[in-house]
């Protein structure tokens, strides 16, 4: 492959193999390329949300304080390079060149092993170990899950901290239909002796994270009980939160993303800090965790688009994103009219998420998109009704909504991360 459209091409054709969960191409892969994955200090981070804010807040924390700090992130919403990047820079076009035509010498001679070929997404998270351990060494590397955790490819790392974020009903098809079911495949990532910080919350969840903690003899580091982390007020751009740990405590930090639930995941960023400093001597001062947190900024998170006419977007994936959206819109716009835009995969629980949606908006659009597994008009039509109703070009209704709209009208578009990368590269 000579040139990064033909690389780009060859990455993505391995989609027809589909999720192929389980660690045996990763190993063998690492063995091949000289164990990369052993010569990173990481920090493996999963959850249901706020994974990739999470990893962003932590990314400029430490940036802050001087570090360079790899991150392997998913999905992209700009550019697919953004998935592997320093500093929040992405990788360069001819590195992915590079790091492809590497990997695919090993993809090809897969072929013929009884675990198959790679998945997409294993050759990228391979990229990105050789990548950070050969290409471009970093101080520091985050590294998110993909899916689950306990069979995701990322999860062949020996990382130095782990991070749970949140647990939710999503991907059940994949990672079980109980709280309990899929809190065992995100405690997958959990490793022996080596600490967790979470904001899980709910009991048959927690249960199960305590219980691989305590058997992986690690100490757990929860939410609401040894830290925590108090929102205070909504500024223009984020959320003012107060902040106490073992560690350290912070009577006003700010964060540069907005969203109630975002306090959360600031939290689990600070503590990450905390720990990071106190057990590994990171040169960490509180101005780097105030300047760091205000200016974070991660595409797609109750991001403004414009603000006249003021449209938001925020990929709500799941319920739980969903519900905190909401909470969200009704905290900091009791007084406008709400239109929202939704696109959504066909596989998540339509009624439940367009039923929260309608409570929080007076005019409630399904856009169907092009993308395998999105939902299109006849998975919509169901909950079509007086206020809630499928757009044919979601292209065009956005420009007809621009011209149209009122002084004290907001739009808000939400759902996949993949329509909003769609909204974002043809729209705005």
């Amino acid at each position: 492959m000579e040139t990064y459209e033909e690389a780009l091409s060859w990455i993505h054709g391995r989609l027809r193999t589909g999720m192929k969960p389980g660690l045996a191409r990763m190993e063998w892969m690492m063995e091949k390329l000289n164990h990369p994955e052993r010569r990173l200090k990481a920090v493996h981070i999963g959850g249901t949300n706020g994974k990739g804010s999470t990893t962003s807040m932590l990314r400029s924390i430490l940036q802050e304080a001087g570090y360079e700090v790899g991150t392997f992130t998913s999905p992209y919403i700009e550019q697919f390079n953004e998935r592997i990047s320093v500093n929040g820079q992405s990788i360069s076009d001819d590195d992915i060149t590079v790091l492809a035509n590497k990997i695919r010498i090993l993809a090809d001679e897969m072929e013929d092993m009884p675990f198959g070929g790679p998945s997409e997404f294993e050759i990228i998270t391979a990229m990105a170990f050789y990548y950070f351990a050969f290409v471009r060494p970093v101080d520091i590397v985050l590294f998110e899950v993909g899916l689950g955790g306990r069979l995701d490819s990322t999860n062949i790392v020996h990382p130095v901290l782990s991070i749970i974020t949140t647990i939710g009903m999503d991907h059940i098809q994949f990672l079980g239909d109980s709280l309990a079911d899929i809190a065992f495949e995100k405690a997958g990532i959990v490793k022996s002796g080596i600490p967790v910080i979470t904001a899980v919350h709910q009991p048959e969840a927690l249960d199960v994270i305590k219980r691989t903690v305590q058997e992986k003899k690690a100490a757990l580091y929860l939410e609401g009980r040894d830290f925590n982390g108090t929102w205070t007020a909504s500024t223009t751009g984020g959320e003012q939160f107060q902040f106490d740990s073992p560690f350290s405590k912070h009577d006003r930090l700010e964060t540069g993303l907005a969203g109630l639930h975002q306090v959360k995941n600031a939290a689990l960023a600070v503590m990450a800090a905390d720990y990071l400093r106190v057990f590994y001597s990171f040169l960490i001062e509180k101005e780097h965790v105030e300047f760091g947190l205000k200016n974070t900024r991660w595409p797609g998170r109750f991001e403004t688009l414009s603000e006249n006419p003021l449209i938001i977007a925020d990929g709500a994936h799941n319920e739980e994103g969903i519900k905190a959206l909401t909470d969200t819109i009704k905290s900091r716009f009791p007084d406008k009219k709400i239109t929202i835009l939704f696109a959504a995969m066909k596989d998540k629980p339509l009624g439940n998420m367009i039923d929260e949606l309608k409570s929080a908006a007076d005019l409630l659009y399904f856009a169907p998109f092009s993308f395998p597994r999105a939902a299109q008009k006849e998975d919509y039509e169901p909950f079509a009704s007086e206020k809630a109703s499928v757009v044919e070009s979601y292209a065009a209704w956005i420009r007809n909504f621009k011209e149209r709209v009122l002084k004290d009208e907001v739009l808000v578009i939400t759902g996949s991360l993949y329509f909003i990368s769609d909204v974002k590269n043809q729209l705005i």
